[in-house]
């Protein structure tokens, strides 16, 4: 039950560098941001697998020594699109046709709508809204980690820029946005393994409008 992994699982401090999550694993925590809903269902992000140890310590470094970068043995990057064009748009709603077999006349009006607006936009608004998106499928990869029992930690500390940089993102169209390191938890290590979960209680998260 996705709740009782909810539960089940915590930002790890501490991962186990001798255990490695197996390849099948990975594949369905990245098949969970591949299907993940997002806006005009264009995906503007992608996922960087990492295994690579050098490049693992180059990103430890930009990512205040973070040991759960090379710790773990896998290291999620999600890099969302610089800037909504009438190329990627183009291209998501020409692939939708391809896929389904035939063009609809509203979802045509629509892709003219977003081509007549998107790539008009000011183009840290097109990378902001892309990054947005690109959180939905970091949420799901981190719940789909926990169906998997394997350990996630989020990340935002470490500089984009740097990391943009080591990995050649700015040249593909790409920022970073997010990092999620994915192993398994040394538990004697790690301080916060056995401490209890705390979230704020549903009355003071929760208000219903009747």
């Amino acid at each position: 039950m996705l709740l009782d992994t909810l539960s089940w699982r915590y930002a790890t401090k501490k991962m186990d560098p001798s255990k490695t999550v197996a390849e099948d694993k990975v594949d369905r925590i990245v098949e969970a941001a591949r299907l993940a809903p997002t806006s005009s269902g264009l995906q503007p992000f992608e996922v960087i697998v990492i295994t690579n140890k050098d490049i693992r310590e180059k990103i430890k470094a930009i990512a205040w020594n973070q040991a759960q970068v090379t710790d773990g043995s896998h290291l999620l990057v999600f890099a969302a699109w610089d800037n909504y064009t009438t190329d990627r748009i183009n291209k998501m709603f020409d692939l939708v046709n391809e896929e389904r077999g035939f063009t609809n006349e509203g979802w045509e009006n629509y892709r003219q709508m977003l081509l007549d607006s998107y790539p008009q936009r000011d183009e840290q608004v097109n990378f902001e809204h892309a990054a947005r998106q690109a959180y939905i499928g970091f949420g799901l990869a981190i719940a789909q980690a926990a169906e998997e029992k394997v350990d996630a930690t989020p990340m935002e500390g470490f500089d984009p820029a740097a990391l943009d940089e080591i990995l050649g993102l700015r040249a593909r169209g790409l920022r970073s946005v997010t990092i999620l390191p994915l192993g398994y938890r040394e538990a004697e290590g790690d301080w916060l393994a056995n401490l209890k979960k705390v979230r704020r209680p549903r009355d003071e998260f929760v208000s219903v409008v009747a």
